[in-house]
């Protein structure tokens, strides 16, 4: 038999009828009807070289070759089944291990809570993060594999990746309690730092690259201004730290700002400029967008994170796989 020219669909025909003894009962049981199944039946004999059945009264008795092969026929059509079917995916029980990319902005604001959801209903899945540089934030996926990125939304998104938007974040002035330059000006928390103060006060860029310029300074730049940028650090933990030690000034993502102001001592203000939101997306790889396992940690990671943008805009669409 030539299997490169042999319908393996024949083999479902072939089972049914060993199964019913009758091309009528086997054509309803793989529905097909009773002239498609004599007209299968004749193909398996000319492909396997044998009667394969004989006529019995009303029925079909199976030949020594067709009872011999039947077991095998059916073994096979289980596998290709299992094989073809989609796995399911059990939280309670899974071990898988999933690797996010994205800065400490994440480490501060998502990891706690999927620390308890995981501990709570996936006691055996580890979630694993690693930090990045901006202009590989695409790239981590594949080459670091990554399953999804947290990240800034940077332009158009290459068709080999799917994402979903999750929040805008926007950005506050950090000073530590008690700034001295800031009292005197009877700046108090929640108000908005005077321009020319803004600009004086010295600076802590966040940049991975270790840049000392970001879009804050183009605005700056466009109003004929400019503000004195002093240290540059790849890690929001770092910056404000550093700023609740001294008397530098930093912007930070409003939502870390909250968070940690109480327990670094920092007091926040409203910065003189204004400062476009950042939409913050989670990306990963159009052929992962299927997989149980990969839609059940991005939903359950996106979840986690969707109170990051309570009060905010509403979000875009991106793909919401």
């Amino acid at each position: 038999m030539n299997l490169s020219t042999f319908d393996l669909n024949l083999l479902r025909v072939l089972d049914a009828l060993l199964t019913e003894g009758s091309t009528v009962r086997a054509g309803a049981r793989i529905g097909l009807s009773q002239p498609a199944v004599s007209a299968a039946l004749g193909r398996l004999r000319g492909a396997l070289g044998d009667p394969l059945f004989v006529r019995r009264g009303a029925g079909l008795e199976p030949t020594d070759f067709a009872t011999a092969i039947a077991p095998e026929v059916r073994a096979l059509l289980e596998q290709i089944e299992r094989t073809l079917t989609v796995p399911r995916f059990d939280p309670a029980t899974a071990t898988n291990a999933f690797r996010m990319s994205g800065t400490d902005y994440f480490g501060e604001l998502l990891m706690p809570r999927l620390a308890d959801r995981l501990s709570r209903e996936a006691p055996g899945v580890k979630a694993i993060l690693v930090d990045l540089v901006t202009e590989a934030y695409i790239d981590s996926i594949e080459t670091h594999a990554v399953d999804i990125a947290l990240m800034p939304w940077i332009g158009e998104i290459p068709d080999r990746f799917h994402w979903r938007p999750f929040a805008w974040a926007g950005f506050v002035l950090a000073a530590r309690q008690g700034h001295p330059r800031l009292a005197r000006a009877d700046v108090v928390a929640g108000d908005e730092v005077p321009l020319e103060l803004f600009c004086d006060l010295g600076h802590i860029v966040m940049s991975p690259e270790g840049r000392l310029e970001t879009l804050s300074d183009e605005t700056l730049k466009a109003m004929g201004r400019d503000r004195r940028a002093v240290m540059s650090m790849p890690y929001f933990s770092s910056i404000y730290h550093a700023v609740s030690e001294s008397d530098l000034v930093a912007l930070l993502p409003t939502r870390l700002a909250e968070r940690v102001a109480a327990k670094a001592g920092l007091s926040l203000f409203r910065p003189p400029i204004p400062i476009t939101p950042v939409l913050l997306i989670m990306v990963w790889k159009a052929t992962a967008s299927s997989n149980a396992a990969h839609r059940w940690f991005r939903d359950t990671v996106a979840q986690e994170l969707a109170w990051l943008n309570q009060g905010e805009p509403d979000l875009p669409q991106g793909f919401e796989g």
